[in-house]
């Protein structure tokens, strides 16, 4: 345990036990455990688990993925979707995307799709941006519901601009929604 001690009346409390113990806790949270179990494993009160995630929110409600190509203003779309909290974001241009195809061999490029789509389907809701066509396989392929912004007929072969304002206006919506139907429905201890 490395990090600075500090005294605080007649105490010396370690700030890199402490940050080791947040780390371990959001670990074990992000892994699937329960306030209650990482309460138990680390000798900690739930409590002080809650208040620590209440402490540190940015966003509450359902897990939230985009994945969008290809798109010219693709830094300014990941600006926006990071600020409200999008937890996963694969976004490309259309030479990315061009890259990643030839970029490895055919069995590597498969095992990558595959472990895009292992990911994708822990989300609650998938954003995808692009051609319809993209609409129909992620339907077939992601267990989550999915939300589509057109960027223009299939085949795209250039890159394509989404507008800033649709999209904040659109994870706006989500986010609301998914708000609401959280204060609804869920009001147990996780």
């Amino acid at each position: 345990m490395s990090g600075e001690l500090i005294r605080v009346g007649d105490k010396i409390i370690s700030r890199g036990k402490i940050e080791d113990t947040i780390q371990q806790i959001f670990e074990l949270r992000a892994a699937g455990f329960s306030q209650l179990e990482v309460a138990g494993r680390l000798g900690l009160d739930r409590t002080f688990i809650s208040r620590l995630e209440t402490l540190g929110e940015v966003r509450k409600g359902k897990r939230l993925a985009v994945v969008g190509f290809p798109l010219r203003n693709k830094e300014e779309i990941e600006t926006i979707a990071k600020n409200k909290g999008v937890e996963f974001i694969w976004l490309m241009g259309e030479k990315e995307r061009w890259d990643l195809v030839r970029g490895q061999s055919a069995l590597d490029f498969f095992n990558l799709v595959i472990e895009k789509i292992t990911v994708l389907q822990r989300f609650d809701l998938v954003i995808i941006i692009g051609s319809r066509k993209w609409l129909k396989i992620a339907e077939a392929l992601l267990d989550s519901q999915v939300l589509f912004l057109e960027l223009g007929s299939s085949p795209i072969t250039e890159d394509c601009t989404l507008d800033p304002q649709r999209f904040a206006g659109v994870l706006d919506q989500v986010l609301v929604s998914h708000a609401e139907a959280d204060k609804e429905g869920n009001g147990g201890v996780s």
